[in-house]
C-alpha cells in the first residue's frame, strides 16, 4: 500500500519511516512536514494511507481532512488524547499516542488492511441491477434479469431479451467480464447464458425457458455442470 507521513517533528519521522521499512508492506510514497505540501502530491500520486499528525503548521491535521472530499485510509499520529472522539467523526482508521510501540503501529496497519478487503469484497458483492449496452450510436439501458443469452457474431454480439433482441458493438468477452458470475456464464466460445432462465440440459444441449436451445460446448461443460449441480 502507498503511504504518507505528515509529520513536523523529525523525531516522529524517523520513527514512522523505521516502522515503515519494518513492516513491508507499505511504500513510503513522501515525508511532508504540513498538509499543504501532502496536498500538491496527493494530486498526481495515489496514496492508500496517510500517518497524519494533528499538530501542523499552516493547518492542522484534523482541518486537513475536513479539505478531504474523498480522503485515503487515515492514521493518526499525536501526543494529545483530546482529539480522539472528533477525529473518529472522519473515519479515522486509528489513533495513535505518541509515544507509540511497533506492535501498536503493526495493529494499526492490520486495520486498514482489513478494512480494505472488506471494501473490495463488499464492491465485489454488490448486485448489479442494470447495464448500459451501446447500441449504435446510442447507449441502452438494459435490466439483468430481462437477458436470456448473449450470442456473438465475428463483430458485434447480439442480446437476447425476453421479449427483444438488441444488436451491441460490444464482444461477448466485455459481457462475460461485465455480467455478474452469480447468475451468468460462459457455456459456449459463442454464447453466454443466464442461469435463472435455464429449463432443462441434456448432453450438450441446454434448454431455455423461451424455448431456445444453447449448445454446450465441450470446453465449458465441466465448469457449467459444477455450477449448475
Amino acid at each position: 500500500m502507498n503511504c504518507i507521513i505528515v509529520e513536523d517533528q523529525l523525531p516522529a519521522q524517523r520513527i514512522l519511516k523505521k516502522y515503515i521499512e519494518d513492516m513491508g508492506t507499505l511504500k513510503l510514497m513522501g515525508t511532508f512536514t504540513d498538509a499543504i505540501e501532502a496536498m500538491q502530491l496527493m494530486k498526481s500520486t495515489k496514496v492508500d494511507v496517510i500517518f497524519l499528525d494533528i499538530h501542523l503548521p499552516k493547518i492542522s491535521g484534523i482541518d486537513f481532512l475536513k479539505t478531504l472530499s474523498n480522503p485515503p485510509q487515515v492514521i493518526l499520529t499525536t501526543a494529545f488524547p483530546d482529539y480522539a472522539l472528533e477525529s473518529y467523526e472522519f473515519d479515522v482508521v486509528d489513533y495513535l499516542l505518541k509515544p507509540f510501540s511497533f506492535q501498536r503501529f503493526i495493529k494499526a496497519v492490520s486495520k486498514v488492511e482489513n478494512k480494505k478487503q472488506q471494501l473490495s469484497l463488499d464492491a465485489n458483492t454488490t448486485e448489479i441491477k442494470e447495464v448500459y449496452a451501446k447500441i449504435g450510436f446510442d447507449h441502452v439501458r438494459i435490466l439483468i434479469d430481462d437477458i436470456t443469452y448473449i450470442i456473438s457474431d465475428t463483430d458485434y454480439t447480439e442480446i437476447h431479451l425476453q421479449d427483444k433482441k438488441l444488436v451491441s458493438s460490444e464482444t461477448l468477452r466485455y459481457w462475460e467480464e461485465l455480467l455478474p458470475s452469480k447468475n451468468f456464464m460462459r457455456v459456449h466460445k459463442s454464447y453466454i447464458i443466464n442461469t435463472s432462465k435455464i429449463e432443462k440440459f441434456s448432453g450438450n444441449q441446454i434448454y431455455l425457458s423461451n424455448q431456445k436451445t444453447i449448445p454446450l460446448g465441450r470446453a465449458y461443460k465441466s465448469n457449467f455442470t459444477k455450477k449448475i449441480l
